[in-house]
């Protein structure tokens, strides 16, 4: 490789680390549009969460099919793509395979990525098979239409052309070692592309040469290409899976939060030696400027997290129980929704010098409906299926209370519940004094 390559590499390698770069930019200062939130408690229990479900997989494997080829998709991937080191290496300094020094242990290193990649390639295959062959139900919902559908598939094909450019290299590379062709000298193990190498036998070294270079500058330009797509896709969980799982909610998934200016109002209400005309101590949480959320920017910094971290898996609207009866309600939409309502908010933000300008639209009403917020029962199974602890329901949560406390405009039965309360201490329409009527009744 001359000089020339070498510079023509470090302008590629500069260009495509300094996009993705940009995007990061771009993703932090998104995510940091929420509002704030302490999750800098019990750091124990955070490491222990992101090592068991983000890197461990835990949650993966619930489902055995699904998450052992998940498990190979990341792990092959991830590994594979230690062997970029080496490539930046070679590439910047000319040089072929610097890391063989290392003797066996590289001759076994190169030997895993080889099985690696072939099992990377068997499982997305049958990912593909899953998705528009077998027609798995989950992914074939209405709201994986259109770019989520699209998305996933070009994502499938993604990895399997890196993968074959990366058993092909080595295969090339193989045939020019055993003809000590220029500068091939015989260095680690090649379990699968030896098999692949005869295609070579008979071809000039010149024009096996030629494959081995185009392989190895596509196998890097389509990784670093499929880095910074990464940012425009469901794969961003690749990245975001473990500050997302580290920043989970640990609370009991039963337990809601509540706002703090309501809970010291009604604390105040039931304290008979409180001075109800007293201001808020210092510090404290006064009235909120809005109760709940109407729009992405209500949301506290890590419901969008979750929205970006999301894998549109669909295991949280498989066992929704308001979508398995039918109802509107898909906790994945409420997810995509958010992103895709961050994203509008970005690019406006991008437009107008980073400041964002009322566009006329909310994510309440323009992206998730009332009807879609009311079907959920609060049960959870969202949150527990969820394989990066993403949380759908803290969303709805927080847009069910703007409804209710900012525009009354919760349903009619619930409404005539939350007045029966007020003015009857029940739920019930009857007078407060008749509530132990049942026990003369029983007597």
């Amino acid at each position: 490789m001359s000089y020339l390559d070498n510079i023509f590499f470090a302008i590629v390698l500069a260009i495509g680390f300094g996009f993705f770069a940009k995007n990061v930019k771009k993703l932090i200062r998104n995510i940091k549009l929420g509002q704030d939130v302490d999750r800098k408690d019990r750091q124990n229990e955070r490491f222990k969460n992101m090592a068991m479900i983000a890197l461990g997989q835990s949650k993966m494997v619930r489902r055995p099919i699904a998450g052992i080829l998940h498990i190979l998709v990341y792990v092959g991937f991830v590994i594979i793509n230690i062997e970029m080191i080496e490539i930046i290496i070679d590439g910047l300094f000319g040089t072929h395979r610097i890391l063989s020094f290392m003797g066996g242990f590289y001759d076994f290193l190169i030997g895993s990525f080889e099985i690696l990649a072939l099992l990377v390639i068997v499982s997305v295959v049958i990912f593909f098979i899953r998705r528009n062959i077998i027609h798995l139900k989950r992914f074939n919902h209405i709201d994986l239409k259109g770019w989520a559908k699209n998305d996933a598939n070009l994502i499938i094909l993604f990895e399997t052309i890196l993968m074959v450019f990366f058993l092909t290299m080595n295969a090339a590379d193989l045939h020019l070692q055993t003809l000590s062709y220029s500068h091939f000298t015989q260095v680690g193990s090649f379990p699968v592309s030896k098999f692949i190498a005869p295609i070579f036998n008979g071809w000039s070294p010149e024009s096996v040469y030629m494959i081995e270079r185009a392989c190895w500058w596509l196998h890097i330009v389509g990784i670093l290409v499929f880095m910074n797509y990464l940012y425009y896709s469901k794969h961003l969980h690749i990245l975001l899976a473990f500050p997302n799982t580290y920043f989970a909610d640990l609370n009991a998934k039963g337990k809601l939060t509540n706002l703090e200016s309501v809970t010291n109002e009604v604390k105040l209400m039931m304290d008979p030696n409180a001075d109800p005309y007293a201001m808020p101590a210092e510090g404290t949480d006064a009235t909120p400027a809005k109760f709940g959320a109407s729009d992405v920017m209500d949301l506290n910094w890590v419901q969008l997290l979750n929205a970006y971290t999301c894998t549109e898996c669909g295991r949280c609207t498989s066992s929704c129980p308001a979508n398995l009866t039918g109802k509107k309600l898909s906790p994945r939409k409420i997810m995509m929704d958010t992103r895709d309502r961050l994203e509008e908010v970005s690019k406006n933000m991008d437009t107008n010098g980073g400041k964002f300008v009322d566009d006329g639209k909310s994510l309440l009403n323009d992206y998730i409906t009332k009807e879609e917020l009311w079907a959920c029962t609060t049960c959870n199974a969202c949150v527990e299926e969820c394989p990066v602890s993403i949380s759908p329901l803290s969303i709805i949560m927080d847009m069910r209370r703007y409804l209710v406390m900012e525009q009354s405009a919760a349903p009619m039965e619930l409404n005539n519940m939350m007045t029966n309360i007020e003015n009857n201490g029940a739920p019930w329409q009857y007078n407060q004094m008749d509530r132990a009527n049942w026990v003369d009744e029983a007597n």
